[in-house]
Parts: structure tokens; sequence; C-alpha cells
């Protein structure tokens, strides 16, 4: 019984944690496109919810969270959407998982958001590259997706920061 019971628990947590993931996705998609700044490049908020998980539920919890945000990308916005999602989710969850929790590699918050946004960006550079048959796209465009992904990296990672002891509380209860 006791197993059902977490079972259960574990369920309705992913569910709620999959649920914020594609609000915050949502959200970023009604920012609209600012001068300057990389065509369709968004700020990543909902890798918060896959960086808490790889650093509190652990590695599983973490991909499927990952699996569903690009699943639901290949529904609403299509393959190449679901590609470039699934691409720069994997790397970066994997980059979350390691950082996060290894005994020996010390990131704060902010530096495994940065590099997380990195390996996100890459991911979905080289599945760029793929799909156009252009690899000159990480020599014009790589670096000032690099420079966005520190940006972006900064805000997710001082996010992650913020929020943690509210969403420990939270997980602590479950």
């Amino acid at each position: 019984m006791n197993t059902k019971k977490s079972k259960t628990k574990t369920i309705a947590f992913l569910g709620i944690m999959g649920a914020l993931a594609l609000s915050l996705s949502f959200l970023e998609s009604l920012i609209p496109p600012l001068p300057g700044l990389p065509p369709g490049a968004k700020p990543g908020l909902s890798n918060v919810v896959t960086m808490f998980l790889a650093s509190s539920s652990g590695v599983g919890s973490a991909f499927a969270i990952t699996f569903f945000k690009a699943a639901f990308a290949g529904i609403t916005r299509g393959t190449t959407a679901m590609l470039m999602s699934a691409a720069g989710g994997l790397l970066s969850t994997l980059a979350a998982c390691i950082l996060l929790r290894s005994k020996k590699i010390k990131f704060g918050y902010i530096g495994i958001g940065i590099i997380c946004a990195v390996c996100h960006n890459i991911g979905q550079l080289t599945v760029a590259c793929i799909l156009s048959g252009t690899w000159a796209l990480i020599t014009g465009y790589g670096p000032l997706l690099m420079l966005f992904a520190v940006a972006t990296g900064f805000v997710t990672g001082t996010t992650l920061k913020l929020v943690l002891p509210a969403l420990d509380k939270i997980i602590n209860r479950i």
C-alpha cells in the first residue's frame, strides 16, 4: 500500500512540475522578438524546473520533464521545434544532472544556469546546422547565441537560487 501511495505522489508531483514547465514556456512565447537579440531566442525559464528536478528528484524526473517539453513542442510547433527542444533539453539536463549531483564539481546556481544554457544552445544550434545543412551557422550565429546563453543562464540560475527554498518546502511536504 505504501509503495502505491509513493508512486501516486511521484506521478502527481511530476504532473505539477510538467504543468509548471509548460506554463513557463507558454509565458515565454508571449514575449515579442526584441531587436538585437537572436531570432527565436527565449529566456528558458522552464529550464528552472528541470534544474530543480535534477537537484532534488533525480535524473529520471529531470529527463522525463525534458522529454515531456520536447513532445509538447512537437505537438504545438512541429517536428523542427521538437528536435531542437529535445537536443537542447537533453544536453542541458545532462549538464544539470552532472553539475548538481556531483560532490566534486562545485558551481553556484548561476554558474550552473549559464553552463546549462550554453549546452542548450549548442544542442539547438547543432540540430539547426544538421537540418539546414549549413555548418556556417556555428561561426555566424553561434557567438551571438553563446552571449545570449550567458545572459539567460544568469537569469535561470538566479531564479532557481531565489525559488529553491520555497520549492524545497513543497517537495518536503509531499
